[in-house]
C-alpha cells in the first residue's frame, strides 16, 4: 500500500472525515459538493476516498445534474452514462426502480476494459422506508484471505459480461404478467454485448493495494470448468461480503455517496416495496486493470471507445 501521509505545509481544507466503519466508510462533512470546490478540498475529498473506499455527504440539496457532473469532474474525466443503457445528457446515468433493482453485488461496468474509477451517486426520490445501499471492501476482502486462497486467486482470471444471468434470466415472479418497463430496460441492457477479461487480483493504481475484481458481470473464470469456477467465485464473494468488510447506508433527501470503484462491490437493497426510488449516477473514467505480474486487462468483445476515454 501507498499512500502517502498529509504534508503539514499544504493549505487546510475545512473537510472533515469521521470513520463509520473500521473496514470501509466515512461521514464527510464541511464541503459544499460542486465545481467550486477549492484545490484543498479536492485533495482532502479524495485522500478520505482512497482510505476509506467510500464516502457519504449529506445536505447537499443544492446540487443538480449539471453541478453534479462539475463536482464528478474534479476528481476526473467523467464517462458517458452507460455502454448500453441511455442516459441524461452526456454523462448522468438514472438509476430508476421503475427499470428494475440493483439487488446484487457489483463492481460497476466491469465488462469493459477500463472499469470506472470513481462513482458519485446522488439521492433524487427516496421511498418512504428501505432503499439503503451496502458497500464492500475487495482490498480488505483480498488481505484477509488464508494465504493459500490468496496464491490461488492471484493467478485467475475472469470474463465479465453485460449479459449475465441477471440480466438475461426471466424473473419466475412475473409469470402470467411481465412487467414492460423493466423487460425493455434489461432488453436495452443488452442490445450490445460486452465481455472484458480481468485479473481476479489487480493492483490498485493510486495505493497500491491488491483488490478483487469479481461481482455479478462474472461470467466465468477462465481455464475452470463451470462447476469449480462457480466453487471458487461463491468462495471469493463470501469473503467480499463478509459483514466486517461492509458498511450500510441509509439515504436522505440530499445525501451524495461517492466510492472508489476499483475497491469496492455496492448492493442496493431492494426492500421498499412498490415505492419510486431514483439516483442519478455519474462515474469518472478509470484505468486498465493490472494483475500482479504486469498483464493488462482485453476487451474480448465490443468497442468501449464511446464510453470511456
Amino acid at each position: 500500500m501507498t499512500l502517502t501521509a498529509p504534508d503539514p505545509t499544504t493549505t487546510a481544507s475545512s473537510v472533515e472525515v469521521r470513520p463509520v466503519g473500521g473496514r470501509v466508510g466515512a461521514v464527510v462533512s464541511g464541503v459544499r459538493l460542486g465545481g467550486g470546490l477549492a484545490p484543498e478540498e479536492v485533495r482532502d475529498v479524495r485522500a478520505a476516498l482512497l482510505r476509506h473506499k467510500v464516502l457519504f455527504v449529506r445536505g447537499q440539496h443544492h446540487l443538480d445534474d449539471i453541478e453534479h457532473h462539475a463536482f464528478a469532474a474534479t476528481l476526473g474525466v467523467p464517462t458517458s452514462p452507460h455502454p448500453t443503457v441511455r442516459g441524461v445528457g452526456a454523462a448522468v446515468l438514472p438509476i430508476d426502480s421503475s427499470h428494475g433493482k440493483a439487488n446484487a453485488w457489483h463492481t460497476d461496468v466491469t465488462f469493459v476494459d477500463r472499469v470506472p474509477a470513481i462513482s458519485v451517486l446522488r439521492s433524487v426520490t427516496l421511498p418512504p422506508y428501505g432503499g439503503t445501499t451496502v458497500w464492500a471492501n475487495t482490498a480488505a476482502a483480498y488481505a484477509s484471505l488464508h494465504p493459500a486462497v490468496r496464491a490461488m486467486a492471484d493467478r485467475l482470471w475472469a470474463v465479465h459480461t453485460n449479459r449475465y444471468d441477471y440480466a438475461a434470466d426471466v424473473d419466475e415472479q412475473r409469470i402470467g404478467g411481465i412487467d414492460v418497463a423493466e423487460e425493455t430496460y434489461r432488453e436495452e441492457f443488452g442490445s450490445r454485448l460486452f465481455e472484458a477479461e480481468h485479473p481476479v487480483v489487480h493492483v490498485h493504481p493510486e495505493t497500491g493495494e491488491r483488490s478483487l475484481l469479481l461481482g455479478q458481470f462474472v461470467k466465468r473464470l477462465v481455464g475452470l470448468s463451470t462447476r469449480d469456477s462457480a466453487s471458487v467465485l461463491e468462495m471469493l464473494q463470501r469473503e467480499i461480503t463478509r459483514l466486517e468488510n461492509t458498511a450500510r447506508w441509509s439515504w436522505e433527501p440530499g445525501d451524495v455517496a461517492i466510492w472508489d470503484n476499483r475497491a469496492t462491490q455496492h448492493y442496493a437493497v431492494a426492500d421498499y416495496d412498490d415505492h419510486h426510488r431514483v439516483m442519478h449516477r455519474i462515474t469518472v473514467a478509470g484505468t486498465v486493470p493490472v494483475s500482479l505480474d504486469g498483464t493488462r486487462s482485453t476487451q474480448r468483445v465490443g468497442d468501449t471507445s464511446a464510453y470511456s476515454s
